[in-house]
């Protein structure tokens, strides 16, 4: 059976740049380009040539990529000039993209109101500028902004937007869910209408999340005959995000509805990178990867049920809706409160530390785990003092270092200029294993955590090198009872930058510091273990 070709278009770096807080520097998005590339994807958006500098220089010259081809998004030119004299259009000519991505308005009411036009003047400009992007010998396409709206209120005026372009050589006329408010029986409706009259193979499809169905919306479209598929990797995109790229393309190469009849340029070896792809673009933003994320979050795969851990142990593919490792990521049994034996010996054996079913230090070790967890711990997110706790009590952690004592001091002061300001500032006192004199050590920080964190840091001798290149990157914190005894948890997340690697842990205590304070120690503790950090 010849299987039909799907098509996948990359708007990271165009739609993925309006995301709030995201704005993505030349380096960003060559780096990006490179992944998705990499990923197999057919078009890569680049961005918006003449909008600004970024998108410009950009374009200024071609990627080298392996397949995907270099794509420029822009606007049909203005209605009463010609393309020469349109300098939007002309600076999308004078770019150095293999395809170009045309958006026109598809809703008359926009046409009015919005451009103050008539429809057919419309219609012109769009037929105008295919025809100039295809007289250079490249691929056009058209954008049909709100186009499941326009449909709704003039189906013949919209589907006539979507003929003019293919009519003018479009390759692709893309039916764009602009404002994410349209539902999946209503794209699985309109799209079936749409392609009893226009080829389903010359048809795209690009939806918003704002109603959470932009994934739910492009599978429909595609089950009703469209051929390109247009999203952004984890989703990025402005107010609740574009269809995400990173859901879709797995669904597509292993859900049996569409891989016995799809075919994308993404391998089977290339899928095993997807993960790796979507924690590198979150690092770029620096944020924290979306723990409870489809197919590459960290909890994707993960269980803390005893019951279900014993169950994934011996018949994984019942329980699992994918293998974790065709995505590139893995399987998690979690150690909590409602865990079991099996949960333990299969974090201990991804741990490396092998032990015996019957081994009676591993009853110890989860009399202990649920003990602590009743105190307020939460090991399911803390792997990092998971392992220490579990090492401590197989194999012993080495004693690198003591704390004697730590101060931490917050002050509201005036500075040198008279501005009132607030200074937090930390001293630790600290015995290196095998040393006797004490190492002092002070900081400042923007917060008492930041300033404690930095004063441990800051010598802790001949294991220096060992922590140089770690930095705390995330802090939560949650009160676990209320009244004046509050039990405060902290999970610290930590990241080592010559790596890329990050872990989490965990401290409890009824002060807010000392809770941080055993989070940090947990995390340098177990950055030296896993440096191979010898103790005197």
């Amino acid at each position: 059976m010849t299987k039909e070709r799907l098509y996948l278009f990359d708007t990271t770096l165009r739609d993925g740049a309006q995301t709030t807080g995201v704005d993505f520097s030349i380096d960003d998005k060559r780096r990006i380009a490179t992944l998705l590339d990499g990923l197999g994807l057919d078009y890569i958006e680049g961005g918006y040539p003449g909008a600004n500098d970024t998108d410009t220089a950009f374009f200024a010259s071609k990627p080298a990529f392996r397949r995907a081809r270099f794509t420029a998004f822009g606007m049909v030119k203005r209605a009463g000039r010609s393309v020469s004299n349109d300098p939007g259009l002309q600076a999308l000519l004078a770019s150095a993209a293999d395809s170009i991505c045309l958006v026109a308005k598809a809703w008359d009411y926009h046409v009015r109101v919005a451009l103050g036009i008539t429809n057919e003047e419309n219609l012109a400009s769009i037929a105008d500028s295919i025809a100039a992007v295809v007289a250079t010998g490249r691929e056009a396409m058209l954008d049909c902004e709100h186009f499941f709206d326009g449909y709704k209120a003039n189906p013949a005026y919209a589907l006539e937007v979507a003929r003019t372009a293919l009519d003018a050589g479009a390759r692709w006329v893309v039916l764009c869910d602009t404002n994410g408010g349209t539902l999946p029986h209503e794209v699985e409706r309109i799209v079936g209408e749409v392609t009893n009259q226009l080829p389903g193979d010359r048809l795209g499809i690009h939806t918003h999340d704002d109603t959470g169905n932009a994934v739910a919306n492009t599978l429909a479209a595609v089950r009703q005959g469209v051929r390109q598929i247009q999203g952004t990797l984890n989703g990025l995109g402005e107010r609740c995000g574009n269809a995400n790229m990173t859901t879709l393309i797995p669904t597509l190469l292993l859900k049996s509805d569409f891989a016995t009849r799809f075919e994308t340029g993404v391998t089977p070896e290339a899928l095993r990178t997807l993960t790796h792809a979507s924690r590198v673009l979150d690092d770029l933003l620096n944020e924290a990867p979306r723990r409870q994320a489809p197919y590459v979050g960290e909890a994707a795969f993960a269980t803390k049920a005893g019951i279900h851990a014993s169950a994934i142990l011996k018949d994984p593919e019942t329980y699992e809706h994918v293998p974790p490792e065709a995505v590139g990521n893995q399987r998690r049994l979690l150690v909590s409160k409602q865990a079991g034996r099996s949960n333990v010996l299969a974090s201990l054996e991804r741990l490396g530390l092998a032990a015996d079913k019957d081994d009676p230090r591993i009853q110890t070790l989860l009399d202990e785990v649920k003990a602590r967890e009743s105190a307020g711990y939460a090991y399911e997110a803390a792997e990092a003092s998971f392992e220490l706790l579990a090492r401590r009590h197989l194999s012993g952690v080495p004693r690198y270092f003591s704390v004697d004592s730590f101060r931490v001091m917050v002050e509201r002061r005036h500075n040198a200029v008279g501005e009132l300001v607030t200074v937090s500032e930390a001293t630790v006192k600290v015995f290196v294993n095998g040393e006797t004199d004490a190492l002092w050590s002070a900081a400042e920080g923007n917060g008492p955590v930041n300033a404690l964190d930095g004063a441990l840091r800051k010598d802790l001798g001949r294991y220096q090198k060992h922590i140089d290149s770690i930095e705390l990157v995330d802090y939560k914190v949650r009160i676990l009872t209320g009244g004046t005894e509050a039990v405060t948890r902290v999970l610290v997340e930590t990241m080592d930058h010559a790596t890329g690697e990050r872990w989490l842990t965990v401290g409890v205590s009824p002060n807010i510091i000392d809770a941080s304070f055993e989070a940090l120690l947990d995390s340098i503790n177990y950055k030296l273990l896993k440096s191979g950090a010898v103790a005197a």
